[in-house]
């Protein structure tokens, strides 16, 4: 295991995923050296990636996945965030210049710099669009400054000094939305987020061509399995990116079709060339063979003329039409013998300047002595994709926000909620606003009904969908549109909680459930009122017993004793739950039906007292339990006629979960006593506990139930 201790700054975990291999490699940065503590290789077991793109997600995941353990067991390290690099297939740049004016000459920060670069990116964006014909979807996965302005006038880095204006000419390299889809999905299913991305060349460059040497009019040729990857230089700045989808699985599959073998062991025969004039292998006939260096070399000839043609095309192309001074290669396809050689001849330059980089350009990079590494080509882009990492990493990112580019500290966890409070966008026209309350009192306590909830704001992120809580990245434009105000509270009387529908009385021998009365101002309302702003509502839990005679259309002469549980009584009389009302004649000794049922009814077109949401006919009536003869009357106290009325029983019915059902046995009922009837397992809890509904809202398990009342009881989720 490398020695943990040495490891004095963060630890950059990158993954170099190509067409025949993956190479992870972990290390970290100490002042201009970057120290390799781990590095892994494996090969793909099948085709998985062509051409640089992704092929077989689920395979290549699964080799990533490889790679990202045997880096933990040796490092110790928990691996979660890695660095990963797109090749160059289907490559498409935007050079754009971007300028910043201030409004007076000032000193000129990192972070403006930053800003400058940032501004530039978006412009490419705004851009990109008009070249593009194919609907595809492309993301920016890189950008390169080719020269900076300060005042007008060229200059190699602006900041720290004092300017009036700052510009810069950038290019900025986008890839299309399957090739970085397939990158991130692959790297997700072996457990790992991106921490950054780049292209190939650009990490490549990092380190085959440092910025010392760019002065000079360059070219860099990646040569991998699949493509090969270019970049020009000149005047101290890259100038221009380029890929060829034409690499080592070329020669590889030469070699397999004239030796008839399968890839596999054409690579081998490929690389044994490298090292030994002459290679052993198996033909797909199962014969033993014998193949000489130059055997190889006379098959490949054509293969790797036609590579370096293509090479040299792309090379003059991206520089203007003319050869480059000189040009590094890396990677491992351009290890095959006589490649810069042939490379060479088609851009007209001498032999020696075209060269494999390799140990040569890795003097800044230390690997762990257990590691046992010879650096090579091969090695440049993985570390290079590591050292990317720090030239992307800043403390901030720029996204615009509402048409207006603003700064965020970059904690990784960065989501479009956070740009908002950044950009002083009020969280009232984030999340849905309610609508106006109503305020009014009940029974002298003061109330209030809250609004209905509006529509939340309607977000877009780079124009697609989204929420206040999406992440967001660099250079991403996010637009907002207000949220709505719902409609203004209401309420009727009904509505309250305190507002029973009934009280049910004993009226001579039969159980009446008399609609509850309110007073709003002083004024008698029924349940269907709606209440307006500051009314005074006063919740009534008792009648009249002439709001009874009202309600039953009954009228008494009015020499007729009233009686409310056996004690004399006047029509202005209040009666409560279960009390008994009754009357009779001068001399009559009982209450009887039959004291009822004589009674004479009111004209059909006199106009009833208010009467809730009941009425007589659709009232139900019940048979009393409670008798009483003329001894009784007399000797029984009020109380214990009140404790009496309170024992009688009567069934309740209400609907539970769409279905009727009925209690019995009680004078009153709660919540709870629906559990006696129903079908609800309480012993064996789900989910995130009962949901208790009463008539839509949240009920109490004691809470008094009334005929009619509609429950909704299940487990939440």
């Amino acid at each position: 295991m490398a020695d943990l201790r040495k490891l004095t700054g963060k630890a950059v975990f990158g993954l170099d995923i190509g067409t025949r291999s993956i190479v992870g490699t972990v290390g970290y940065k100490k002042g201009d050296t970057f120290h390799v503590i781990a590095l892994q290789q494996r090969e793909h077991t099948s085709r998985s990636m062509l051409d640089g793109q992704i092929h077989d997600i689920v395979k290549v995941g699964a080799t990533i996945r490889e790679v990202k353990k045997a880096l933990e067991d040796e490092t110790g390290i928990k691996l979660d965030k890695v660095c990963i690099a797109a090749a160059g297939r289907v490559l498409k740049t935007v050079d754009v210049h971007t300028e910043i004016v201030f409004e007076e000459a000032r000193t000129v920060t990192q972070e403006d710099v930053y800003a400058l670069k940032t501004d530039g990116v978006q412009k490419a964006y705004d851009e990109f669009p008009k070249k593009d014909t194919d609907n595809t979807i492309y993301y920016c996965v890189g950008s390169t400054v080719v020269r900076y302005y300060m005042n007008g006038y060229q200059i190699v880095n602006p900041e720290e000094h004092k300017a009036e204006s700052i510009g810069a000419d950038i290019i900025a390299t986008f890839l299309p939305e399957d090739v970085v889809d397939g990158l991130y999905k692959a790297v997700g299913l072996a457990g790992l987020d991106v921490a950054a991305l780049t292209l190939e060349p650009i990490a490549a460059i990092q380190v085959a061509i440092p910025e010392r040497f760019r002065m000079l009019n360059l070219a860099l040729v990646d040569v991998g399995a699949g493509t090969s990857d270019i970049c020009i230089t000149n005047d101290g700045a890259v100038l221009a990116y380029g890929m060829i989808p034409l690499a080592g699985d070329s020669l590889t599959e030469t070699i397999a079709k004239a030796c008839l073998v399968d890839f596999t062991t054409a690579e081998l025969i490929k690389r044994g060339i490298a090292e030994q004039e002459t290679v052993e292998y198996t033909d797909i006939m199962g014969l033993p063979q014998k193949i000489t260096r130059e055997e190889v070399l006379k098959i490949l000839d054509g293969a790797i003329d036609q590579l370096a043609t293509a090479a040299a095309d792309k090379i003059m192309e991206l520089n203007g039409d003319k050869s480059v001074s000189a040009v590094f290669v890396v990677g491992g396809g351009g290890k095959i013998l006589t490649y810069t050689d042939k490379l060479a001849d088609k851009l007209d330059i001498v032999t020696d300047r075209v060269a494999l980089r390799g140990e040569a350009v890795l003097h800044d990079v230390e690997f762990d002595e257990e590691l046992e590494i010879v650096p090579d080509s091969t090695l440049v882009t993985p570390i290079g994709i590591c050292l990317n990492y720090y030239e992307q990493s800043n403390n901030f990112i720029f996204v615009t926000f509402n048409h207006e580019k603003i700064k965020l500290y970059n904690n990784d966890k960065l989501a479009v909620v956070d740009a908002a409070l950044q950009a002083d966008y009020s969280n009232e026209q984030l999340f849905p606003r309610r609508g106006e309350e109503l305020h009014f009192t009940v029974n002298g306590k003061p109330r209030v009904a809250r609004g209905q909830l509006g529509e939340a704001a309607e977000i877009k992120v780079n124009g697609m969908d989204s929420n206040i809580y999406a992440p967001i990245h660099e250079n991403d434009v996010i637009t907002v549109v207000d949220s709505t105000v719902g409609a203004p509270a209401e309420m009727t009387v009904g509505g309250l909680p305190e507002f029973r529908d009934i009280i049910s009385v004993q009226v001579q021998d039969k159980r009446v459930n008399i609609p509850k009365f309110a007073k709003v101002n002083g004024v008698y309302q029924s349940a269907y009122y709606n209440i307006q702003e500051g009314d005074e509502i006063e919740i009534l839990d008792y009648c009249t017993v002439a709001q009874i005679l009202e309600f039953m259309d009954i009228l008494l002469p009015e020499e007729m004793q009233l009686f409310v549980n056996h004690k004399a009584a006047d029509r202005e009389s209040r009666v409560y739950e279960n009390y008994l009302v009754g009357w009779k004649a001068p001399g009559d000794t009982a209450f009887t039906q039959e004291a009822i049922d004589d009674a004479p009814r009111k004209a059909p077109a006199q106009e009833a007292a208010p009467s809730g949401q009941a009425s007589a006919d659709d009232t139900e009536q019940y048979e009393t339990l409670y008798e009483e003869d003329d001894e009784e009357e007399t000797d029984t106290t009020d109380d214990e006629l009140m404790a009496r009325a309170k024992s009688l029983t009567y069934p309740l019915h209400v609907n539970v979960n769409g279905s009727q059902v009925t209690l019995e046995g009680k004078s009153r009922y709660v919540f709870v006593d629906v559990f006696d009837y129903i079908d609800f397992d309480l012993k064996h809890p789900q989910g995130n506990g009962v949901a208790a509904l009463l008539n839509g809202r949240e009920a109490q398990y004691m809470e008094t139930l009334h005929e009619g009342d509609t429950l909704q009881i299940y487990w939440r989720e």
